[in-house]
């Protein structure tokens, strides 16, 4: 991927957390997403959340796959520890660091082709573990890196950029981890700052793995040919251009509702989305309720946000492992490698 560094300016009026660091202090490269795009948005909600919450940048560790969403780690945190894993592979890689080192703050950013295609067995093993750690999913329906081809959480009847209609039914990431025992299972819009950083917070300081699924609008490849607002609609019937691989500059989407209430959001492309925030008396703590609750609006065309579902005392991956609370880096090699003969001990368990 390109990375640019933000030009260093001194903002000398800027509020300092307990640490005595600024919000950009928190901040990475420069993105290079298209203008307007909700993961961009997601990126300022994560500065914001890591500010407030006062995590040292140096104590997170940013773990991303392949596609636009799994840029995300270049755009916050340039003082944080970070790997960009091979396609769909983010969760076995954060895996293997969160056993390395379980003290750090371990963030994923994917993508819904990321983690529900060729990511989503990786997925659901890191979500079954409750492996410690935040994994957001940017969550667009499209293949963004590689021209807007339908990923597997793309609607039922939802039209490509082409004009393909998508006839499979999607994979959701939420009714997914409902299903398979997750223990923090949340989704928000990424116009909705609000709601996003409080969720990304909560996520954060859970114990165990914390799924957030959040809806992020492509600015490109909802804009398809069958929209009036496409770019070949306006090339035909307004005047002549020439036809360039070209991105405009959009403005990100923004969405402000109380909870309780069904707001629709127009997506740049002309096409509606109606979301749902969950009630003041919802209670997350009810799986069977919240599923229900789920399959309830999603009937209706509506997609809910908001904390869905919390298991406060579902144990982790170390607390299931009984591994040692020290990094492995700092225990005595004689404490990482006893010899043959504890070796033999351990297979004569397995004969």
């Amino acid at each position: 991927m390109s990375f640019m560094q933000k030009p260093k300016v001194s903002h000398s009026q800027l509020p300092k957390n307990a640490l005595g660091l600024t919000s950009r202090d928190y901040e990475g490269g420069m993105s290079t997403l298209c203008a307007g795009c909700g993961h961009d948005s997601i990126t300022a909600a994560l500065i914001q959340a890591l500010w407030e919450l006062n995590i040292a940048p140096h104590g997170v560790a940013k773990m991303s796959g392949i596609g636009c969403s799994s840029k995300t780690t270049a755009y916050f945190l340039a003082q944080a520890h970070g790997i960009n894993a091979v396609h769909g592979r983010m969760p076995s890689v954060a895996t293997g660091a969160n056993a390395a080192d379980r003290n750090l703050s371990y963030i994923g950013v994917s993508g819904d082709g990321d983690s529900l295609s060729i990511g989503l067995g990786q997925f659901v093993h890191a979500l079954r573990r409750n492996l410690n750690m935040l994994y957001i999913i940017e969550n667009n329906g499209v293949y963004g890196l590689t021209k807007g081809q339908f990923s597997a959480s793309a609607d039922l009847g939802s039209k490509a950029k082409k004009g393909e209609v998508n006839e499979q039914p999607p994979i959701d990431p939420v009714i997914t981890a409902l299903t398979l025992g997750g223990s923090f299972v949340a989704r928000s819009f990424s116009g909705d700052k609000a709601q996003l950083v409080p969720l990304i917070k909560a996520g954060l300081m859970h114990n165990g793995f914390a799924l957030l699924d959040v809806l992020s609008p492509c600015v490109t490849f909802n804009d398809h040919e069958d929209s009036t607002k496409s770019y070949a609609h306006t090339r035909q019937f307004y005047h002549p251009a020439v036809h360039a691989d070209f991105v405009p500059a959009r403005q990100p989407i923004r969405a402000a509702y109380d909870a309780g209430e069904a707001m629709p959001v127009e997506l740049h492309d002309g096409s509606t989305v109606v979301l749902r925030k969950v009630s003041q008396e919802y209670n997350p703590k009810n799986r069977a309720q919240a599923y229900s609750y789920l399959h309830e609006h999603q009937k209706r065309g509506e997609i809910v946000t908001g904390l869905l579902y919390i298991d406060e005392d579902q144990r982790e991956m170390h607390d299931i492992s009984h591994t040692v609370s020290e990094a492995l880096r700092d225990l005595p090699h004689a404490q990482l490698c006893p010899g043959a003969a504890a070796l033999d001990e351990i297979q004569d368990l397995y004969r």
